[in-house]
């Protein structure tokens, strides 16, 4: 049976981008655990004060730090949202999220070059207290809102995703030589040290083969390899500059995956721990359930664990959407078609749910949330703020890394609200007072944008 990890979070973009148009192999202290053999469970976070990139401290560190757990608080921000979504950075809960994954940059299949793909959103758009009469060497646009942001929220680390769904394709081609890869990794530390970001998040899929799998790792071997080297040409520490990947929670991709090895070179990993069920499914079913059925949070984290990758790095992914299921029973029957949905049929921003007309049930046994309308025969499955905050304390009692959201536009727009989905996980884990404490870079002596360079901080 093949599970539908082929459709992914990102479909709606190449539509939206339209519309716009019409208008040597070395270890890294602090954040790999390869140096000491086998990885220990978690690092004591005072070791690495300041460039902490490890979440959990245990009762039997001996360092004498407090035994208090860091949470990384993942949010992507997708780049076209600003258009029919009306989103934009101002609108992201700032304070309360460690992470925002800027999406999407492409990639050049006969080059490896990464290239940003809408340079209207990303560089150029007049927002908030940017002006026309701005130095033209001034970054605008999206960039450079986030930029601001982050010297008002030092923890709000802003790292450039590279690829999704639509963009995927291009990664075979970009990686499969030495030459392509170092390509890809000084194209994208070049963008880092251009627009001011904190780190680089890889979004492939999927590897089609061990050979891709394989490439896979050297890409992050390198790309490793270029961020400290830039750190450390402009006097920061080695680890200033963070790389995570958007991982499969499915059998037949991560299988494929060379986890410890690429282990060995990432800050965290985002699990995408969603879209267990949906259009291409035989049955109306849960996407995102934390327990049971042939595919579930709890099985893609125990598979990451025993392959090695430490617990407190691994991020669960969880989504700020539904996915539908009409002309169905319920749950576990059969259904006909999607129908429509916010931005693509048979997928609903979480604000809009439950349905008008829909009634929500929240299972506790298997952790997951759906709405169903009996009249209409349309069940939407998704996370709730019940769900989330049970997923917030798994992730305590497991010892893992945080919580991950696709995407920022469709949560309800008051962090604060008790449905707000980043809001009940967070709030859960302790808040801000738990939150990832590696304070972010506002440093960028190379960028030929005079407002993002920034002064050295010591």
């Amino acid at each position: 049976m093949t599970f539908g990890f082929h459709i992914h979070h990102h479909h709606d973009q190449q539509q939206q981008q339209q519309q716009q148009q019409q208008q040597q192999q070395q270890q890294y202290p602090g954040n790999t655990p390869s140096q000491y053999g086998s990885a220990p469970p978690s690092f004591p976070n005072q070791q690495y004060l300041g460039t902490s990139v490890a979440p959990y401290s245990n009762t039997s560190n001996n360092s004498g730090a407090p035994c208090s757990p860091e949470y990384r608080y993942v949010l992507y921000f997708c780049n076209w949202a600003i258009y029919g979504r009306h989103h934009f950075p101002k609108d992201v809960p700032a304070s309360r999220v460690s992470h925002i994954l800027y999406a999407f940059a492409n990639v050049v299949p006969e080059t490896g070059e990464v290239v940003l793909t809408d340079k209207w959103a990303d560089q150029e758009i007049v927002l908030d207290g940017d002006s026309w009469q701005d130095p033209a060497s001034y970054l605008k646009g999206c960039l450079n809102q986030f930029y601001k942001i982050k010297k008002q929220n030092r923890r709000l680390k802003l790292m450039l995703s590279i690829g999704g769904w639509t963009y995927s394709p291009k990664f075979a081609g970009a990686t499969e030589t030495a030459e392509k890869r170092s390509k890809f990794a000084k194209s994208a530390v070049a963008l880092l040290a251009e627009f001011g970001f904190d780190g680089l998040d890889v979004d492939w899929e999927y590897p089609a083969d061990t050979t891709q799998a394989q490439n896979y790792v050297e890409l992050l071997r390198v790309m490793r390899l270029e961020l400290d080297s830039y750190a450390l040409e402009i006097g920061l520490p080695r680890d200033q500059f963070e790389l995570s990947v958007a991982a499969p929670a499915g059998p037949e991709q991560y299988q494929r995956y060379r986890l410890a090895d690429m282990d060995r070179y990432l800050t965290f990993w985002n699990l995408m721990t969603y879209d267990f069920a949906g259009s291409w499914s035989t049955k109306a079913d849960y996407q995102s359930n934390l327990f049971a059925g042939d595919l579930s949070t709890d099985g893609a984290v125990k598979y990451y664990q025993k392959a090695g990758v430490p617990s407190n790095k691994i991020v669960v992914g969880m989504p700020v959407y539904g996915r539908a299921f009409t002309n169905t029973d319920g749950l576990g029957s059969t259904f006909n078609g999607v129908g429509e949905g916010s931005w693509e049929p048979g997928s609903w921003d979480y604000k809009a749910l439950p349905l008008a007309g829909a009634s929500e049930h929240t299972d506790t046994g298997r952790v997951a949330a759906y709405c169903y309308n009996a009249t209409e025969r349309t069940l939407v499955t998704y996370d709730n703020a019940e769900t989330a905050r049970a997923k917030a304390r798994y992730v305590q009692q497991n010892k893992l890394g945080g919580g991950m959201w696709w995407e920022s536009s469709a949560d309800v727009p008051d962090v604060t609200n008790n449905r707000s989905l980043v809001g009940a996980f967070t709030g859960a884990l302790g808040g801000v007072s738990q939150m990832d404490s590696k304070v972010n870079c506002l440093y960028y002596p190379r960028s030929t944008h005079e407002n993002i360079r920034g002064e050295k901080p010591f």
